[in-house]
């Protein structure tokens, strides 16, 4: 049975209060002393108990360019419209299935990090016009068509997406080669663990730039499939 008793905005508002007005007599912070509605970036993460919802409370953070929720209990996404000042948005780590409630931060949004969520679909970022980052890994999205998308967002430049379904397909069957490439024309000798990693992040690093190619070759033909 689930439960109805995780901490509110609100409260874990406060609590952000109080743990920035502590930190003012020990080190020098862009918060430390500042009320909420002040702070420049404000980190509601991890609460205990997590929060399950968002709330109206967070449209009280005006001067907010980074909001962290992540680590908590969430499912839904709301609108934001008091937060003309949001740059970065962090909700991962949460139980997110669905982007919403963007169309009020699109204008100034530069980040979204939503890996470690439940999401299947990339519906939804249209209003993020300014949107550069985008992390998505360890999510539910299991198409090409979905990832072709993002071809949609005008100054998208980074991607992540390890560990959605998609992802660990195209590694297997197509990545491969790519790697090989990649080792041969670098000409790179070693054995053991360190091969292994230098491997796995020339799988990332090549994921990456085949995801950007990808999306700006869909822009440059007018779009992306419907």
């Amino acid at each position: 049975m689930k439960s109805s008793g995780g901490t509110t905005c609100a409260k874990a508002i406060q609590i952000f209060e109080e743990k920035t007005g502590q930190s003012h007599a020990l080190t020098v912070d862009l918060n430390a002393g500042a009320t909420a509605v002040e702070a420049e970036e404000v980190k509601l993460i991890c609460m205990l108990p997590p929060i399950e919802k968002m709330d109206n409370s967070l449209n009280t953070l005006t001067a907010c360019r980074h909001l962290s929720l992540s680590t908590n209990c969430i499912e839904k996404m709301i609108n934001l419209p008091n937060l003309k000042n949001l740059q970065i948005l962090s909700l991962a780590r949460n139980q997110i299935k669905r982007i919403s409630g963007l169309e009020e931060v699109g204008q100034t949004l530069r980040e979204l990090w939503l890996s470690y969520n439940q999401i299947e679909r990339l519906d939804g970022l249209q209003p993020c016009v300014k949107l550069e980052v985008l992390y998505m890994s360890n999510n539910r999205v299991k198409g090409w068509e979905e990832v072709e998308k993002l071809a949609a967002l005008p100054t998208i430049v980074n991607v992540l997406f390890k560990g959605n379904p998609f992802y660990e397909a195209v590694v297997r069957k197509v990545l491969g080669r790519i790697v090989l490439h990649h080792l041969a024309r670098r000409r790179v000798v070693g054995i053991g663990r360190d091969l292994t990693l230098f491997i796995g992040r020339a799988c990332v690093a090549a994921l990456g730039l085949l995801l950007l190619r990808m999306m700006s070759a869909r822009k440059c033909s007018g779009g992306y499939r419907s």
